[in-house]
């Protein structure tokens, strides 16, 4: 790919440049969603032509047990088949200074150099769920620029990321032997979510354990007939050994998605999400600009006084927005 010169900060161009795969102008347009440019709104237009065209793979599980190379060897692996293939993998920020390290690109440099792949590290900024609050938009952007598949890997922190289900078309679990997982994977929430679930590192003691285990715990989930149920895969990605199974069962549940109607319901439910995190976020701001005025401190002073409930307080706030 011949990489053209710097882009400038024309979204309709910005835009063209990324559909023709500029790999330059999908960074600019990813930097512009994240850092909440006043162009968000013109980019988010330009872009929703593109929207739902590409499957959307989210990876999520425990630190160490291998979602990066896992993704790189999914990257290889689609790459084979003809895919082109963006990936969002999202990486923990300092409470602190706010930087990151980004290792997972790090771990990902076999496909620098191919350009039917494209690999953005993320910093989370503090969001919870194990996502950037601009992953949404991120993965629009990769839509836009014509990748078939994007592989969304989250930051990877512990029960609570659960946010990747509602962006993903399917979810894979990732669980290593001798790590506890056996134990984690069978709580609320992260069971819930698996649409695939992998046991890595699968030439471990205990890996036939950890498959038995999440096996008898799927057996035991009340589902209706023609319900999803969610498959069980072994792999050694590091060795790239089950890493076709793993892609065999992503297409295993799409198939389901598309057959079912459940493609659609999810989508529509992912956009539902957007919107409302958007709408949220307008409130947020506006509330913000309201402390600049005297409305909140003077209702402020009044519930401290005990003259107001905190509930009246509010009522009264929304009224000003």
């Amino acid at each position: 790919m011949t990489i053209s010169a710097r882009p400038g900060r024309d979204v309709p161009t910005l835009v063209a440049r990324a559909r023709e795969g500029d790999p330059r102008s999908v960074a600019r347009l990813i930097s512009l969603v994240e850092n909440g440019d006043p162009k968000l709104a013109e980019v988010a237009a330009a872009l929703a032509p593109y929207a739902g065209r590409a499957q959307v793979v989210g990876l999520t599980g425990s630190p160490g047990v291998g979602k990066s190379t896992t993704t790189n060897e999914l990257v290889r692996s689609l790459r084979a088949a003809g895919h082109r293939v963006g990936v969002l993998a999202v990486d923990p920020s300092s409470p602190f200074t706010g930087g990151a390290i980004l290792g997972d690109r790090i771990r990902m440099q076999d496909h620098t150099g191919d350009p039917g792949v494209y690999i953005r590290s993320m910093s989370s900024r503090g969001q919870l769920g194990g996502l950037a609050a601009a992953t949404p938009q991120a993965v629009r952007v990769l839509e836009g620029a014509g990748c078939d598949v994007v592989l969304v890997e989250t930051v990877g922190v512990g029960q609570a990321e659960v946010e990747i289900a509602s962006l993903a078309d399917t979810t894979l679990v990732l669980l290593a032997p001798g790590m506890g997982d056996a134990i984690q994977a069978v709580k609320a929430g992260i069971l819930e979510i698996a649409d695939v679930f992998v046991v890595n590192k699968a030439d471990r003691p205990g890996a036939d354990a950890t498959y038995r285990d999440i096996q008898g715990m799927l057996s035991l989930g009340e589902r209706a007939a023609g319900d999803w149920r969610p498959q069980v895969v072994r792999a050694v990605a590091v060795k790239g050994e089950g890493v076709d199974d793993v892609v065999a069962a992503i297409e295993k549940h799409r198939a389901w998605l598309e057959s079912s109607g459940r493609l659609q319901a999810r989508r529509e439910a992912r956009a539902a999400a957007e919107v409302e995190a958007i709408a949220l976020g307008t409130l947020r701001a506006r509330l913000g600009s309201l402390r600049e005025g005297t409305a909140l401190s003077d209702l402020a002073a009044r519930v401290a006084a005990g003259s107001l409930d905190p509930y009246a307080a509010a009522d009264d706030l929304i009224k000003d927005l």
